[in-house]
């Protein structure tokens, strides 16, 4: 019996990282490591990183995106709609969301982040209208995609991917939900 403790195998986003053809920076290897969380954890498909200054002059960091399993933010216009016309929001198709990047204790102004938000592409980019069976769909949801492919709800938005990597950070990521402009106020 050998007296050494067994190797320790390293962890999947080590491996992921490491797969890279050159040692990535670190905002790259930030954004693999979210890439992951949300593709391991989240079961998002369609998983894709924007390199900074690819989609506009203002992405000044990697963003990600891609399709997460359900909708994460129905605007409340849009809830009182589905309502409305009984539309289940387990029909609700999901949109492609942003993700932006960041590990705890990074510095933000309200300029840099209002700069990844102007470079995100409109909304209606962003709506998939192809994940619903328009000829199976009722007529209800048939008018709901027709809608939401002119005028979506809501502005642009984005998901803040804050992960803990500070002195003893575990690498739990947390989301917080970022949008563009002023929400109205709801009466309950």
């Amino acid at each position: 019996m050998s007296g050494h403790p067994p190797a320790i195998a390293p962890s999947a986003v080590t491996t992921l990282i490491s797969s890279q053809p050159q040692i990535p920076p670190p905002h790259v290897a930030l954004s693999l490591e979210i890439l992951h969380n949300l593709e391991h954890q989240h079961q998002w498909k369609h998983l894709e990183i924007h390199e900074p200054f690819s989609l506009s002059q203002k992405q000044s960091i990697p963003l990600i995106s891609g399709t997460p399993p359900q909708p994460i933010y129905i605007h409340p216009d849009e809830q009182a709609y589905l309502l409305e016309h009984d539309i289940p929001m387990k029909d609700i198709p999901s949109d492609r969301e942003w993700v932006i990047p960041t590990a705890q204790g990074e510095k933000w102004t309200l300029s840099r982040l209002a700069g990844l938000h102007d470079s995100l592409p409109s909304r209606a980019e962003d709506f998939l209208p192809e994940s619903v069976d328009l000829e199976e769909a009722t007529k209800s949801m048939q008018e709901y995609v027709k809608l939401k492919k002119e005028k979506p709800w809501g502005g642009k938005r984005a998901l803040l991917a804050m992960v803990n990597r500070g002195l003893g950070g575990d690498g739990t990521v947390v989301y917080y939900v970022t949008m563009e402009g002023t929400p109205k106020p709801r009466q309950n």
